[in-house]
């Protein structure tokens, strides 16, 4: 069953720490570090169009650090896009956007990769390596450093796999895994990265409801734990009430509320009440 014990949670979250923030990568010295005040994310009146369709449009919103925003909305408003360019996937094609403190808008993909060192993205189909063992997958980006030892590497994975409750499944396939699974240990490769903030897209479709519990469960605490700063995209209503510090409403590509989760079920926009109650229908089936 995924999750651990309190203790456990502080030996595996000390281990992973005492090890991955002590060993600076090595090229991150000569790069000047930006000033860290303000928002960690900001989008400022950004907009996105595919053609003629228009999916950002004035779009704002920040996240603080150490802060949990969900994106919510129906499927096709943008949730996604705006992770995308959170990442530099996509640029816009008007407005500023602000990650880790610094305007990315028109950075290339150079410095676009430094940033991605920082932020780190749980895809959907959590993106595994098939030919890979589950703790082969967490060591890659470690082994990628190339400034770590072989144990390690094999300590810091160790930890990881403890902290998100799939310890006993590291030598197991992904396509041996449930997809909530897969996403616990997409969660652990992620975090072997040493991010400041984790996107999560989408992170409890297609997973049971205990799962997606469970999954909701291990965000929360690695939250707590690490102090990451989190995006998550989401139509799940019972795990943005669990994690959100704020929410970001997305409708017809525009912003329709943002805000705190007890002032979105106070909001008075027809349409953001129409979306809780026919959640609550759902949730009720």
């Amino acid at each position: 069953m995924m999750g651990t014990t309190g203790m456990e949670d502080e030996t595996a979250e000390s281990r992973v720490a005492e090890i991955t923030r002590g060993s600076p990568e090595p090229d991150s010295a000569p790069l000047e570090s930006p000033t860290r005040e303000g928002p960690y994310i900001q989008f400022q009146h950004v907009s996105k169009a595919f053609g003629d369709k228009h999916v950002l449009s004035d779009v704002s919103f920040e996240v603080n650090t150490g802060e949990t925003v969900c994106i919510l909305g129906r499927s096709g408003v943008g949730k996604s896009v705006a992770l995308q360019h959170i990442l530099g996937f996509l640029k816009p094609d008007s407005g500023r956007i602000i990650v880790a403190y610094e305007d990315i808008t028109g950075y290339p993909e150079k410095e676009l990769e430094r940033i991605r060192k920082k932020v780190t993205m749980v895809f959907q189909n959590g993106a595994l390596f098939d030919s890979l063992t589950v703790g082969e997958n967490v060591a890659f980006p470690l082994r990628e450093r190339g400034d770590l030892l072989e144990e390690q590497i094999l300590q810091i994975v160790s930890g990881l796999l403890d902290m998100v409750g799939v310890k006993e499944m590291a030598d197991q396939l992904p396509a041996e895994l449930s997809t909530g699974m897969k996403r616990s240990v997409a969660i652990a490769r992620a975090l072997a990265s040493q991010p400041e903030c984790v996107l999560y897209d989408e992170p409890t479709t297609m997973v049971d409801p205990l799962m997606g519990q469970l999954l909701g469960d291990l965000m929360k605490r690695l939250k707590s734990q690490l102090h990451l700063t989190s995006v998550v995209v989401t139509h799940d209503m019972r795990l943005a009430k669990k994690l959100a510090d704020r929410i970001v409403f997305l409708h017809e590509s525009r912003v329709l509320f943002f805000g705190t989760y007890a002032n979105m079920e106070k909001c008075d926009e027809p349409i953001v009440q129409e979306f809780l109650r026919l959640d609550e229908l759902d949730l009720g089936a």
